[in-house]
């Protein structure tokens, strides 16, 4: 009988070994499945957060892009509004350059402080008279309007004279200088 019970100890711890050994490669499979299940979803993280941070660049772009652009429409609405302005400036030189060999004290004073109010006021915008006579024709800068005999040969291909002011907006040419160039 001992024998048989041996055996059946035996058979017994067979039987469980065998159950453990079922049930250790059960849970490796789920081990393994969880694994494959983790990899699939930290791919998948990974993705969602690839196109997250795609997406988020793309909205700072088009936030920056708008703000640029209605920088750009103020910029082009203040110096439509400027250029309309510069008649009235060179209506007030003329004024002024009229008013300079008359007698009425009154009416100069009146010219030029109208004159210098407007033009401190564009100043603070961003204008800025381009100067000219005396200077280097520069094609950037001056548009030439006829050409005269220079009177000396170190004034060839300078500016003479000026026939209308030209203006400068955040240093961007709003109109061009008008001159005459000596030949």
């Amino acid at each position: 009988m001992a024998e048989e019970k041996k055996k059946t100890n035996k058979n017994e711890e067979g039987r469980k070994a065998s159950e453990f050994q079922k049930q250790l490669n059960a849970l490796q499979e789920e081990l393994k499945q969880a694994k494959d299940k983790q990899e699939e979803l930290e791919k998948a993280n990974a993705e969602w957060k690839d196109k997250y941070l795609r997406l988020m660049a793309e909205f700072d772009t088009f936030r920056r892009r708008s703000s640029e652009e209605k920088l750009a429409l103020v910029d082009s609405a203040a110096s439509d509004t400027i250029k309309g302005l510069l008649p009235v400036l060179d209506d007030c030189e003329r004024a002024m350059q009229i008013l300079a060999g008359s007698a009425d004290e009154a009416a100069r004073e009146g010219t030029s402080l109208i004159y210098n109010k407007l033009m401190d006021y564009l100043k603070t915008r961003g204008l800025t008279p381009i100067e000219a006579e005396g200077c280097e024709f520069d094609t950037d800068l001056h548009k030439a309007v006829t050409q005269f005999p220079a009177p000396s040969e170190e004034q060839k291909g300078k500016v003479l004279q000026v026939v209308q002011t030209g203006y400068l907006l955040k240093g961007k040419v709003l109109r061009y200088a008008k001159v005459v160039v000596g030949a």
